[in-house]
């Protein structure tokens, strides 16, 4: 029932016969069989995707074993339970040894500045992640520690977070572009015991200078009695060198005291990456880790405005990564992949590391901008690495739509066989632009759906089997069996819209929110006990295509970036001009939505451009500058119903200037609406 008997032949794209070749999946019938197999018998078909990897003792018992239902207990989620071995060990080790691939390029690593350039092959990457693993050891860092990373782009932000699982230690990674104030709750709520860091980096021609960022989130770490004893920092500028005596700097393995731009130095916290490997042995045994033990917490944004501890576990998140990438980009071994992501999100845990590895692939690590220092930037590396599979935003596709053809056609991207898109439905006719211009027509565009949550992709194109729709994620992935429910939590057949939820659980779901599992039953279980509650709407129309609507709670999707209005309004509260705040979302060309916040102020206080900065400045410091508003918009007062909840949903009409605001009933004051549109108007477009 979740796909229909055979595929539609009319308003489909279909992928050439080149690529159906050799491809994994050749066609529907072959992914409606194996579909079916891992519904039906998932044991024997996730058991021998389990033969291909190491495992030091075998599971015992049932594959996969769970309760989605709350009203029978407690959620849990199990996988291969009583299995033990290292997934540091299945991407590295058994790369280099069982699979004689030492020799072959991991990563070539492309940084902001063309020409910036390097490569780390699999045994080298071996060798530095061993080395830095028992740098961690020296530091007291154990199995089941937390380790939390903030670092740019680079390959030693890989090495840290692989060194952390060969010795069991739990990482958490905390995107760059994050605050101190955020890096700080972070580090807090998951009890890290090391921080690892670099001096800074450059986004484009404008430098983030890291370490002052996480200097001021250990000092809010102290601030609030947990301090962090210690930081290790990579340093990775090597520009605009300046002596301040006293401060240590390093350049390649030497210490010396200069500093960049006088980023601090506290001796008593601070350690330099380079001077710890010093003499370093490049062996390290790895821990071998059961199955259910802690991989990594990732952070997602919470529609309570508390940021959620994402808990992945070693063997299934391995598993499933390394199948949705060998099959949903259909990887053949003389590909060369790029995902744009940052390491810092999801997408980069599992798309740019953990998949891309276990399969032994070559990979393009960037740490620069699509735009800079201009806007074939992209098909530029395209062409230089001959990067066959690349993985990329609607948000990116958007920006460079704006500048046309011709930048993408100075390179030809022959080389390229298949595109995806990730973070957020793509809008159809970015799609077109993207499958038209960008692959020639010749690549198919897989639109995959998933979460952080998810581990990995759950609603997919496999490349050569899907005919596909632009805008649709088309069908679920082996394991995953979507339903749509409506608000009373009957299951709807046939074309319908409503709340997308998974009936069963596949290897890489999340196992609990980290530290707080009662949350984790709440969020995503007990709306509709018996299935996961994805948080999204969804359309299924006549062909059993799938459609992702958008967040039905009260969460945005900016730039493909998962954030909590709750977590906005919050940040603009603290401002001590403001006595209220309320966030929605309003749709964006670019970035598919941005940021609209109401502000009522206290009394005496009047609304200017100063203030109007002020807030920002405040949000982008408490969250950071992914955060930051479009539009913040004075509001005496906000509309509330009789019972004082504000009415969200007509402040979204008039984010967006539509007069049709529906039932007003239950309005307390119908006189504010009125003067919400008139302080639009005036602060928007100029006009009163």
């Amino acid at each position: 029932k979740m796909i229909p008997d055979k595929a539609p032949k009319e308003d489909v794209f279909h992928a050439g016969g080149a690529l159906k070749k050799n491809a994994h999946v050749p066609n529907f019938e072959n992914y409606k069989e194996l579909y079916l197999k891992s519904i039906e018998n998932p044991d024997e078909f996730w058991g021998d995707i389990a033969k291909d990897f190491y495992w030091k003792s075998k599971h015992t018992g049932q594959f996969l074993d769970y309760n989605f239902d709350v009203t029978k207990g407690e959620i849990y989620i199990k996988c291969m339970e009583g299995a033990t071995t290292n997934i540091c060990y299945n991407v590295l080790d058994r790369n280099v040894y069982e699979r004689k691939l030492g020799d072959k390029v991991a990563f070539y690593w492309e940084g902001n500045e063309p020409g910036d350039v390097m490569k780390v092959t699999y045994r080298e990457l071996l060798q530095q992640v061993c080395q830095f693993a028992n740098v961690l050891k020296s530091q007291g860092v154990k199995k089941g520690d937390r380790v939390s990373i903030y670092m740019p782009m680079v390959v030693e932000l890989v090495v840290a977070m692989l060194a952390c699982v060969r010795i069991g230690a739990v990482h958490s990674i905390v995107f760059a572009g994050f605050s101190a104030e955020s890096l700080c709750d972070r580090i807090l709520n998951s009890q890290c015991s090391l921080l690892i860091t670099a001096d800074g980096f450059y986004r484009g021609d404008k430098l983030i200078n890291l370490k002052v960022i996480a200097d001021d989130a250990l000092q809010k770490c102290r601030d609030r009695s947990f301090p962090v004893q210690r930081c290790i920092m990579l340093k990775h500028l090597s520009k605009e060198l300046s002596v301040s005596p006293g401060q240590l700097f390093c350049v390649g393995f030497t210490c010396v005291c200069v500093w960049f731009r006088q980023v601090p130095w506290n001796p008593e916290v601070d350690q330099c990456w380079h001077s710890l490997l010093s003499g370093v042995s490049d062996e390290c045994e790895p821990e071998w880790c059961d199955s259910e033990d802690p991989l990594f917490i990732l952070y997602t944004s919470g529609s309570t405005g508390k940021p959620k501890g994402v808990l992945h576990t070693v063997s299934g998140y391995m598993l499933y990564v390394a199948t949705t990438f060998k099959l949903v980009f259909d990887y053949q071994p003389d590909d060369v992949y790029w995902c744009t992501a940052d390491i810092g999100w999801i997408t980069g845990h599992s798309y740019i590391t953990y998949g891309p590895l276990a399969n032994g692939a070559t990979s393009v690590l960037f740490e620069g901008l699509p735009t800079y220092p201009d806007v074939s930037r992209m098909w530029e590396i395209v062409d230089k690495y001959q990067v066959t599979k690349f993985y990329t935003a609607p948000t990116a596709i958007r920006l460079l739509m704006k500048y046309g053809s011709e930048p993408v056609q100075k390179y030809n991207r022959e080389s390229l066989k298949v595109l995806g898109t990730v973070g957020e439905p793509i809008n159809p006719e970015a799609w077109q632009w993207y499958y038209s211009v960008v692959g020639e027509k010749r690549c198919p565009v897989v639109d995959t759906f998933w979460q952080t949550e998810t581990g990995g992709h759950v609603l997919t194109p496999l490349p050569a089997a899907t005919p596909m729709k632009p805008g649709s994620a088309t069908f679920p992935f082996f394991g995953v069996v979507p339903a749509i429910l409506n608000e009373s939590g009957e299951e709807l057949e046939g074309p319908c819209e409503g709340y997308l939820v998974f009936k069963q659980p596949w290897p890489g779901v999340m196992r609990t929110v980290y530290g707080n599992h009662q949350r984790f039953e709440t969020t995503y279980f007990k709306k509709f006990p018996g299935y996961y509650v994805t948080g999204d709407g969804c359309h299924r129309d006549k062909d059993g295509y799938y459609w992702i609507t958008g967040r039905m709670d009260d969460m945005l999707n900016v730039s493909g970036h998962l954030l909590s209005t709750a977590e906005v309004e919050s940040a603009l509260g603290e401002h001590a001009a403001v006595a209220e705040a309320a966030v929605v979302s309003r749709l964006h060309p670019v970035k598919g939505e941005s940021l609209y916040c109401f502000v009522t102020l206290t009394d005496g206080v009047g609304f200017n451009h100063t203030l109007e900065a002020e807030l920002k400045k405040q949000v982008r410091e408490k969250i950071g500058a992914i955060a930051t508003p479009d539009f913040i918009q004075n509001a005496p007062s906000l509309p509330k119903t009789r019972s004082g909840k504000i009415m969200r949903r007509v402040l979204r009409k008039i984010a967006r200037n539509e007069r049709d605001l529906g039932d007003l009933s239950t309005l307390a004051d119908s006189s504010v609406i009125e003067q919400l549109f008139l302080n639009r108007c005036c602060e928007t477009e100029g006009v009163c």
